[in-house]
C-alpha cells in the first residue's frame, strides 16, 4: 500500500498527542476520524479544535474557508467501529499501558481490513509486543510523533522483524504527505533513536541533580545556552509529561530490577500529580 492510496485515517486516543496527530492528518487533506473511549475527552477535543482553528484565523495563518475544509475532513467518532471501519491507517495514541494497548489492538483486528496498517505512536513500546493481537502482523509498526505533533516535523517509523517493508514504506510516504520528515528504523530498540539518545543525556542530568550539584533549572540553562538546545531536559520533561517518564521508569525497574537515575524524584512528582504543563506544575510552576 502506498501513501497515495490512503483515503481514510483513524486515530484512537484523544489526548494531547492523538488530537494533534488527527488534526494534522485532516489539515493535509486526509479524511480523519478520532475516537476516545471517554466521552468527556472527545468533547475536550471538539473544544480544543475549535479554539485552535479560531486562533489560526485570528493570527492570519488560516482563512475561514481553509478551516472549513479542514473541519470537513475532521470527524469525532462515537464508536471505535465508526472510526476504524474502512480506514487504511489506524494510529494508536492511548495511554502507555501494555494491557490497554493489547485490548485495543485485538478490537481493531476484528474491525479493520486485513491489510489496514496499524501503527502505534508509543515512544517506548515496540509493536512486536502486540504481534499476537492481530492476524496480519506484517502491517503492524510504530509511527512515533513528537510533541507538539502539529509543529515538530520528525516521525520515527520503526520496522520490527515482523513488519513488512511495504508497511514501513507506506508510513514513510504517509509521514511525508502529512508534512513530516520520517527516519526509518529497520530494527526495534528501546527508546528508538531520539529517546535513546535523550535518555543518556537525561540520566546524566538526574545524576547531577541527585548529587546536589545544581538545580534542574540551572541544568536546563547550562544545556540551553552551552549546547544550544532549544529546551533543557527538565523543561522538555514538563512539556512531554512527567507522568510518561514515571511509566517508562516503572517499566524499566520491573524488567531489570534497577532504578533509573532520578527514579525516586520522578515517582514523588508523579504521586503529587506534578506532571508538568498538563497539571500546571512540574519542574517549573505554570500556575503563576
Amino acid at each position: 500500500m502506498k501513501g497515495k492510496d490512503i483515503k481514510k485515517t483513524c486515530v484512537v486516543g484523544g489526548g494531547l498527542m492523538g488530537r494533534q496527530i488527527a488534526l494534522n492528518n485532516a489539515l493535509h487533506g486526509y479524511d480523519t476520524y478520532i475516537y476516545d473511549c471517554a466521552a468527556d475527552v472527545i468533547e475536550k477535543v471538539r473544544i480544543w479544535t475549535d479554539e485552535y482553528l479560531k486562533d489560526r484565523i485570528a493570527k492570519g495563518r488560516m482563512t475561514e474557508s481553509e478551516t472549513k475544509k479542514i473541519l470537513e475532513k475532521f470527524h469525532l467518532a462515537a464508536s471505535l467501529e465508526e472510526a476504524a471501519q474502512s480506514a487504511q491507517i489506524v494510529i494508536e495514541a492511548i495511554i502507555e499501558d501494555k494491557d490497554s494497548k493489547r485490548g485495543l489492538f485485538k478490537k481493531l483486528n476484528a474491525i479493520v481490513d486485513n491489510d489496514c496498517v496499524i501503527a502505534s505512536n508509543s515512544s517506548y513500546m515496540p509493536s512486536s509486543l502486540f504481534v499476537d493481537c492481530v492476524d496480519n502482523s506484517a502491517r503492524l509498526a510504530n509511527l512515533h510523533y513528537f510533541n507538539p505533533a502539529l509543529v515538530l516535523k520528525l516521525t520515527e517509523v520503526v520496522q520490527g522483524s515482523h513488519c513488512s517493508e511495504e508497511t514501513a514504506q507506506c508510513l514513510i510516504d504517509f509521514s511525508r504527505k502529512t508534512g513530516k520528515t520520517p527516519i526509518w528504523l529497520k530494527k526495534e530498540c528501546d527508546g528508538f533513536v531520539v529517546n535513546r539518545c535523550l535518555r543518556a543525556l537525561r540520566q546524566e542530568a538526574f545524576a547531577i541533580l541527585e548529587e546536589g550539584i545544581c538545580s534542574p533549572q540551572e541544568i536546563d540553562i547550562g544545556l540551553e545556552l552551552g549546547l544550544s538546545h532549544p529546551m533543557g531536559p527538565f523543561r522538555l520533561n514538563d512539556l512531554t509529561g512527567i507522568d510518561l517518564s514515571y511509566h517508562a521508569n516503572e517499566r524499566i525497574y520491573k524488567e531489570t530490577g534497577l532504578k533509573p537515575k532520578g527514579y525516586d524524584i520522578i515517582k514523588a512528582k508523579y504521586e503529587a500529580k506534578e506532571w508538568g504543563r498538563k497539571t500546571g506544575k512540574g519542574w517549573y510552576d505554570y500556575s503563576k
